[in-house]
């Protein structure tokens, strides 16, 4: 039975193609060699940092990320950089009774970013609010906490294989795989995502599938009840 559905945030319910454009001009770097170089650091299983390295050598997230507030060109998002079927599915997850949240690997400025935008979601935690980030144990964990207590309650739901439905799994919750990002489209880890309860292409899909899992699981708890009884 899913009681509890956290999300992800970045390529799952946050569409980040603004955010590498972003940075591409930040680093002077055409978008298009950007994005190349993204996508092969993702295909070979790097951190993706490594691709700001392959322009920039020196680069560290944190330093840069002050860099850009000090020349007024900080690291932002709103509104308009959710995905379409965003709201929707976190809306129609709350009204079949379940707690939504979202945990992601995120920076300091990401989580008050994401309050302001008044969500349908009764949690928000963050990497950097929780001091601990995916794929470590740790922050799932936290998700588990966040969630009541129950991991096998708890349905996951992210882009990545490795970051997001690995570990979740590994804590014990059910997962859902979304193809999307470049993470979702580029890597491919059959063995984790064989194991996932859901492979969607689209939030539109999530909320009913949540129904007829749960349906089916009373469903057969009724089954075995009535049978006892008999």
């Amino acid at each position: 039975m899913i009681e509890a559905v956290f999300f992800d945030v970045g390529g799952t319910i946050l569409d980040e193609s603004r955010e590498f454009a972003d940075w591409a001009d930040w680093l002077g770097v055409p978008r298009h060699t950007f994005s190349a170089v993204f996508g092969a650091v993702i295909a070979r299983g790097l951190d993706y940092q490594e691709a700001f390295r392959t322009f920039r050598p020196d680069f560290d997230l944190a330093a840069e990320l002050e860099r850009r507030v000090a020349a007024g060109r900080p690291e932002t998002f709103g509104e308009e950089d959710l995905y379409p079927d965003a709201r929707a599915c976190l809306a129609a997850l709350r009204e079949q009774g379940l707690l939504v949240g979202l945990a992601g690997n995120q920076p300091a400025h990401a989580e008050a970013t994401l309050r302001a935008l008044d969500l349908p979601v009764d949690v928000i935690g963050t990497s950097h609010g929780w001091g601990v980030a995916k794929p470590a144990s740790g922050f799932f964990e936290r998700v588990v906490r966040a969630g009541g207590g129950d991991p096998a309650s708890i349905l996951y739901v992210g882009d990545r294989p490795d970051n997001d439905a690995r570990p979740a799994l590994a804590a014990g919750m059910t997962t859902c795989l979304i193809r999307r990002s470049p993470w979702g489209h580029i890597l491919d880890l059959p063995a984790v995502a064989e194991q996932c309860l859901f492979r969607i292409d689209s939030l539109d899909e999530l909320p009913p599938l949540v129904a007829a899992h749960n349906a089916a699981h009373d469903a057969a708890h009724n089954a075995a009840h009535d049978a006892t009884d008999g």
